[in-house]
């Protein structure tokens, strides 16, 4: 098992196959690494093809076992306690997810924890009120037919998940494909293991059949994220993460015509207008470009402002940037780490990029000075960039850290047509008092998603997706139904 009551320094994880817990059967291990200290604080046993394979006969299985033969109200209710127990657990929910992603207990007690319990509430919500389609049609003979529809889980659902909100995203994919009457094999990040691992525990605590939710750990390429999404008897793929990533997963899934859903990388633009609220803007900007350290693949990294506030907002953005302090005791100041050494560099290589390409830094640009335990940690400072050109890397590259680069516009035609002028087209925030303007350019932005005068807000019922290199297929609400979900339509001659 993997609990997190014991002392995370001699932690082992393992993978959960139908039911139960397992070492690899190959013997293959990776260290698990808090990167607030970088220090080794666990052990995680890497799946053997032969371990993935076994997980995905469970998975299928499953499909004819006492799962398949549910009631939706039967699995609804199992579901529902599935919630109730995450909330139960909160605690050592929280403590897995702060120990692998190293951010303030702050942000993962008001963001991840409570979000991973909602997914499963607010999906079997979702799925007890789910509609169907029936049509009266008149027949060549005069008569008449009934064409109805009905639901059907899609099978063995592979779910591949990131590391940035490990419990969050991840339930937002268990969470309906379960609802559906789906069961799951999830890969998550080896850079984030637990939560997903001590989900187990909470399926088996609720009397969840075996089967129905496993868990599989080990990398990309050659390791259980090859392993999984390649197997015949996976029958769709979900996935969050790297635009690369994605790319290398759908060539799998086209062998079996596997059905796909995908929400990719991002170079998400704002849009801050002369009329804006500046409180409003910096407040909400300061938190799209921040939260998490950057990692958040909502986040913003290129700001567009008009001329005439554009020197005010950038001193309103230094002054709310240099606010985060590097740690993650604390207040709601306290800027986490980044996930990892090797995501560090990559992030300062970008930080060095803006430089040489003739960007002036505003504050920032390197790592902070600390002390104590956290002194091995994978922190950098909160970076703001003027003087980019729309075309500089890094106006062009998503990055993933707490940085954006701040450009001034002079035309609403120029700044659509600027934040539109990338391969991705994930989000968007537009920042005006004038509600005529905001509905008109959000409308004109090419992404998922827009927010007007806000960000991060969220209804789960809503639209989430991505255009363009940031995904394919939308999830929420009825729109994950679309998904996880086959459909046959009976047609009946009356």
């Amino acid at each position: 098992m993997t609990s997190t009551s014991s002392s995370p320094v001699t932690e082992t994880i393992l993978n959960f196959i139908d039911g139960s817990y397992r070492k690899g059967s190959e013997g293959k291990s990776f260290p698990n690494v808090n990167p607030a200290t970088g220090s080794q604080i666990g052990l995680v046993h890497e799946a053997s093809q032969a371990d993935v394979a076994d997980a995905v006969a469970a998975a299928k299985a499953a499909l004819t076992g006492p799962w398949g033969k549910m009631t939706t109200a039967e699995r609804v209710k199992l579901i529902a306690a599935v919630a109730t127990e995450i909330e139960r657990r909160a605690d050592d929910f929280l403590a897995a997810e702060v120990a692998d992603t190293g951010k303030p207990r702050h942000v993962a007690s008001h963001i991840d924890i409570p979000r991973g319990a909602a997914n499963f509430r607010m999906f079997a919500d979702v799925v007890s009120t789910m509609p169907g389609e029936s049509f009266n049609t008149s027949t060549p003979d005069g008569g008449q037919a009934l064409n109805y529809t009905v639901r059907k889980p899609k099978g063995v659902v592979a779910v591949v998940c990131p590391w940035n909100f490990p419990l969050l995203l991840m339930t937002w994919k268990v969470g309906p494909a379960l609802a559906c009457g789906n069961t799951v094999v999830v890969k998550p990040s080896e850079e984030t293991p637990r939560t997903a691992a001590l989900l187990g525990e909470v399926m088996n605590a609720v009397g969840m059949p075996k089967g129905v939710y496993n868990v599989v750990h080990g990398f990309g390429p050659g390791s259980a994220g090859e392993f999984l999404t390649s197997n015949p008897d996976v029958d769709a793929i979900t996935f969050t993460g790297e635009t690369g990533t994605g790319q290398a997963i759908m060539q799998k899934a086209a062998i079996g015509v596997r059905d796909i859903s995908f929400e990719l990388g991002g170079k998400n633009p704002a849009i801050v207008f002369a009329d804006a609220d500046l409180d409003k803007a910096v407040e909400g900007l300061s938190r799209s470009v921040f939260l998490n350290t950057g990692q958040v693949c909502l986040g913003t990294e290129r700001v567009y402002v008009e001329r005439p506030i554009f020197d005010a907002f950038v001193a309103r953005m230094a002054a709310a940037a240099q606010g985060f302090k590097p740690g993650v005791t604390g207040d709601r100041a306290y800027l986490g780490p980044l996930i990892s050494a090797e995501h560090r560099e990559k992030v300062l290589g970008y930080y060095r990029r803006a430089v040489e390409d003739g960007a002036t830094v505003v504050t920032g640009g390197g790592v902070p000075e600390i002390s104590g335990a956290e002194a091995g940690g994978f922190f950098v400072e909160p970076t703001l960039w003027i003087d980019v050109a729309h075309g500089d890397t890094v106006m062009r590259e998503e990055i993933f850290g707490p940085c954006c680069g701040i450009v001034p516009f002079d035309s609403e035609d120029e700044v659509i047509a600027l934040a539109n002028d990338t391969v991705y087209g994930l989000c968007a925030s537009i920042w005006t008092e004038n509600m005529s303007r905001g509905h008109r350019v959000a409308a004109a932005m090419d992404v998922g998603v827009c927010w007007v005068n806000s960000w991060f807000l969220r209804d789960l019922r809503t639209a989430f997706g991505g255009s363009g290199h940031s995904g394919i297929g939308r999830e929420g609400g009825v729109h994950s139904l679309e998904f996880y979900t086959e459909i046959t339509n009976i047609c009946v001659k009356l």
